[in-house]
């Protein structure tokens, strides 16, 4: 089969590798409809985290079940699914509360190693088919799908970790695809006004357009607009979708005293200096969150079906799947006019 594969230069290439096994009685093997190159990949393309040569890449993922092991229930040849991002246990309290980030046993992503291919490839072989998959409603296209493997289900984390609340102010930090999921996400939950920034002036205004207030110039700090805009008070709730050195202290700078802090974005290997002693008397909550992928899939799956949940808009192109090298060079330049790639056949 044809596969993404990232050397550990960042460089791109699609090779021909051999086709996926199916891993064990609970498994499963779907054959990918379409994949995305989502911002963390970039980590490995951009080299803020290591790589090894000949890495399976990509954790987003659509596709159709050609296999599954005699242990799977419920998830049938034929069936279309799509694929959390990350793959635990199954059955550990976090597993079964649907968040396996906290599994008992470890959980892996998708195209991150650790024995686990990489969803942008022709076929992928599923771990605990049973829990890993969900059976798509027709009502659910393959864009909407997509998102809910990973960007909407973080963007929608962050929000409930946030525990944005109706009436709220939140701000939003970086608009790639999961900040864009955030601002849906937090005015699904009821917040009044979203504030969003980014340093590229066409991304605020694909905020503005989703339904958030921009605030911030170009490469400015964006909290004095953000405490202007709220009376000097600061935002509810504050939800980091980038997580760089510069972007949290612009969230610890714009959160209200007794606010909250939601961090979803990848920091780098290196240390963060974490101000404690400010956080302690201005009673500030910070929660760091990986996607709760299921537990998000059971309240927002059935929000879009009922059209209460917008997932348009984020994608900018659909290329084929041996074309991922551009892509990767094109959603890597981070402009106002690529967001997210849908890499098909």
């Amino acid at each position: 089969m044809r596969a993404v594969i990232m050397n550990s230069d960042g460089k791109v290439a699609v090779e021909t590798v051999p086709d996926p096994q199916l891993p064990g009685p609970d498994g499963a093997v779907i054959k990918v409809d379409a994949a995305a190159i989502c911002g963390s990949d970039l980590h490995f393309y951009d080299g803020d985290m290591p790589s090894v040569d000949g890495l399976s890449i990509g954790h987003e993922a659509v596709g159709t079940v050609v296999e599954v092991g005699p242990a799977v229930t419920g998830i049938t040849v034929g069936d279309r699914v799509m694929v959390s991002c990350i793959a635990a246990c199954g059955n550990c309290p976090g597993c079964r509360a649907g968040d396996p980030a906290t599994c008992d046993h470890g959980s892996t992503i998708f195209g991150f190693g650790a024995g686990l291919g990489g969803a942008q490839a022709e076929l992928l072989a599923v771990p605990v088919a049973q829990s890993t998959l969900m059976k798509l409603p027709d009502s659910i296209d393959d864009e909407a799908a997509l998102l809910l493997t990973d960007n909407l289900v973080t963007g929608w984390t962050a929000a409930r970790r946030g525990e944005v609340s109706p009436g709220q102010s939140v701000l939003v930090l970086g608009l790639g695809a999961v900040g864009l999921c955030a601002v849906r996400s937090a005015l699904a939950l009821g917040a009044a006004r979203v504030f969003v920034y980014d340093p590229v002036a066409g991304r605020r205004a694909r905020g503005a357009a989703f339904g958030g207030i921009a605030v911030g110039d170009d490469g400015a700090d964006p909290v004095a607009a953000v405490l202007e805009a709220t009376g000097g008070r600061g935002a509810d709730v504050v939800i980091d979708a980038v997580a760089t050195d510069r972007s949290l202290d612009s969230a610890f700078g714009a959160v209200r005293t007794g606010g909250t802090v939601s961090v979803v974005g990848v920091h780098d290997l290196n240390p963060y200096p974490l101000p404690i002693l400010i956080g302690v008397y201005r009673s500030i909550t910070l929660r760091m969150s990986m996607a709760a992928v299921q537990s998000s899939w059971r309240e927002v799956v059935p929000l879009i079906a009922a059209g209460k949940l917008d997932t348009t808009g984020v994608f900018t192109h659909r290329m084929p799947l041996d074309q991922a090298p551009e892509a990767y060079e094109l959603v890597a330049a981070r402009t106002a006019d690529c967001t997210k790639v849908v890499l098909t056949g």
